[in-house]
């Protein structure tokens, strides 16, 4: 009953598509603080902080950043990010404190990895809502029993989840680009960030072909990034091409306020299905999105491809 009800309330949710639409909007939201994937020699994690915060409040856009406690234990001179992004003005989240899998682990021991994060972020963001978490990997449980125990204590803690309805797989660029920076190799540079900026754009088109077809209307989109040195260095580019595709962006808070995302977001409901489940459900095929993988894994792998300096 529980899951007809779902999928009564997501078909409500469809409103029809207006002549004279608003804008489509994006809420970035930036994974894996303060510290995410291979450095290129010479850069620093609060250097690539710099430029991450640097080129949202240029462009006035609010972030939310989602917080691996562990990674101070590990990087120690990491935590200044966290310290940089609040006097920034960007909010913090919980993504748990080891970005531990939901799917490999026990309930007891993913709920205190949350709350490790919690005593980590809360006195940072004092008077500021920040009970927001997004789940490592996006797993939230191949068993559903775990899925619910997880939920119920979110619930508990006043969390909202941030749920993802964008993400063109940025994380893969930036291991590639740390080699490719150590070998020097120029050409390979190029290919990276055109690479970068051309999936980010095709995967934002089919993102929203995929909502109209599902919900006959545009979403707010909920982007997925992570704070990696690629993605700090080419963010102005990245959010100059949003713009010039025609979006806008949006705070967290206001993208999940729409209705559509009520049951991802609220821990105390029943989950919905997935997307891909409910486009599969009505025979609604995915827009593709060309696959890169294979390329950026093999990008700067040998010394024959170094450029001249």
């Amino acid at each position: 009953m529980k899951t007809v009800l779902a999928f009564a309330v997501l078909a409500l949710l469809a409103a029809p598509v207006t002549a004279r639409e608003a804008k489509p909007v994006i809420a970035i939201t930036f994974d894996d603080l303060p510290a995410h994937s291979a450095l290129p020699p010479g850069t620093t994690r609060v250097e690539v902080a710099r430029q991450t915060i640097k080129a949202f409040t240029d462009e006035r856009v609010e972030v939310y950043g989602f917080v691996n406690g562990g990674q101070i234990a590990r990087e120690p001179e990491s935590a200044a990010v966290l310290e940089m992004w609040r006097a920034g003005g960007l909010p913090l989240g919980n993504h748990g404190w080891r970005h531990l899998n939901l799917n490999e682990v026990s309930v007891a021991d993913y709920v205190a990895d949350i709350d490790q994060t919690a005593a980590l972020i809360g006195p940072k963001m004092a008077g500021k809502d920040w009970h927001w978490f997004r789940y490592p990997y996006l797993a939230e449980g191949d068993d559903p029993a775990k899925r619910l125990e997880v939920r119920k204590a979110l619930a508990e803690r006043h969390y909202r989840i941030a749920a993802v309805s964008m993400s063109f797989g940025d994380y893969m660029w930036n291991e590639p680009y740390a080699r490719c920076v150590a070998l020097g190799d120029r050409a390979a540079i190029a290919t990276l960030e055109e690479s970068y900026l051309r999936i980010a754009a095709e995967t934002a088109r089919a993102t929203r072909a995929d909502a109209r077809a599902l919900y006959g209307r545009d979403i707010p989109y909920v982007l997925l990034m992570h704070i990696g040195a690629l993605d700090a260095r080419l963010l102005p580019r990245l959010l100059r091409q949003y713009r010039d595709e025609g979006f806008d962006f949006t705070t967290l808070g206001k993208a999940e306020a729409d209705p559509v995302f009520a049951a991802d977001v609220d821990p105390g409901l029943p989950p919905a299905p997935a997307r891909w489940e409910q486009m599969r459900a009505r025979g609604i095929l995915a827009q593709p999105v060309e696959n890169l993988s294979a390329m950026l894994d093999s990008l700067c792998r040998s010394p024959s491809t170094v450029s001249a300096p």
